[in-house]
C-alpha cells in the first residue's frame, strides 16, 4: 500500500501564539526564513508525497491564497470558515480530497530536524500489521516542551527503538518517554463511522490502541514545538545554528 497523500493539519486558532498570530494564521509563521507550512511541506516532498489536503479555518484566505502558489506537492484546500472541526473532524471532512487507502496526517505548527526526517514513517508503515504508525522523539530529543510525555513504545524504555513497536498511552504515570510529533500514517478504514463534526482525532487514536494496531517509530533528531512565541524564538535560533 504506498503512500500517495497527505492531510496537513492548518485550521487552529493559534491562540497560544498570540500576538504573532493576531493578524497571521500559525502556519504562516516563519522560523529560518519559511513559513511554518513551508518547512511542512518541503518535508512532505523529501519522502515522494505528491499531493496534501490543507484545511484553514482561521484567516484561511491567507492559508488558501499561499497554497495556490505552490507547484509541488498538488494541494487541495479543505474549507472550514463556517466551523472549525478540530483534529479529527477536519480530516473526516478532507477524507473525500485524500487518496489512497492510507495517508499521512502531519501538523503544520512542528519542525523536525534532519535529513528526510519522515523517511523512518514512510519506509516502517506496514499495513498488514498496522492501523496507524506514528512518529514519536524521546523526550530529551523534544525542543521547547515541556510536558510529561504522550506514549511508551514496547520494548523501548528511550532513545530510538530498533523498529516500530507497539503504542501505549502514558495513561495514569507520571511521565512518558516518548513525545508524539504531530506526524503519523493512519488507514482510512480508522474514520469509519465518523463524521465531520468538531472532535479530537484522540478519539480515533484510542479505537485503533484498542485493537492492538497502533505502532510508533522514534525520529532520531531533534523536534521543535512551534505553539508559543518562545518556541517559536527557540526554532529561529537552532536553524540558524544549523545553517
Amino acid at each position: 500500500m504506498s503512500l500517495q497523500s497527505a492531510m496537513v493539519l492548518a485550521a487552529g486558532m493559534g491562540t497560544r501564539m498570540r500576538p504573532l498570530t493576531d493578524h497571521t494564521p500559525k502556519p504562516l509563521l516563519e522560523a529560518g526564513g519559511r513559513t511554518l507550512l513551508d518547512h511542512t511541506l518541503q518535508r512532505l516532498r523529501e519522502v515522494g508525497i505528491g499531493h496534501a489536503v490543507v484545511n484553514g479555518h482561521y484567516l484561511a484566505d491567507q492559508i488558501e491564497a499561499h497554497v495556490s502558489t505552490i507547484a509541488e506537492p498538488e494541494i487541495a484546500f479543505s474549507d472550514e470558515r463556517a466551523e472549525l472541526l478540530e483534529t479529527g473532524g477536519g480530516v473526516v471532512k478532507a477524507l473525500p480530497l485524500l487518496k489512497g487507502e492510507a495517508f499521512v496526517v502531519i501538523n503544520s505548527d512542528n519542525l523536525w530536524l534532519g535529513e528526510q526526517a519522515l523517511a523512518p514513517l514512510i519506509d516502517a508503515w506496514d499495513p498488514a500489521r498496522m492501523d496507524m504508525l506514528m512518529l514519536l522523539v524521546a523526550r530529551e530529543s523534544a525542543v521547547a516542551y515541556s510536558r510529561a510525555g504522550d506514549f511508551f513504545m514496547e520494548g523501548a524504555a528511550s532513545g530510538p527503538a530498533p523498529g516500530p513497536a507497539l503504542l501505549q498511552r502514558r495513561g495514569e504515570a507520571p511521565s512518558a518517554p516518548f513525545v508524539f510529533t504531530g506526524a503519523h500514517v493512519i488507514k482510512r478504514s480508522a474514520f469509519e463511522g465518523a463524521e465531520a463534526r468538531p472532535f479530537s482525532l484522540n478519539r480515533i487514536w484510542d479505537g485503533v490502541i484498542a485493537r492492538g494496531r497502533a505502532f510508533g517509530i522514534a525520529h532520531p533528531g531533534a523536534w521543535i514545538d512551534v505553539g508559543t512565541p518562545e518556541g517559536l524564538a527557540q526554532a529561529n535560533a537552532l536553524l540558524a545554528r544549523e545553517g
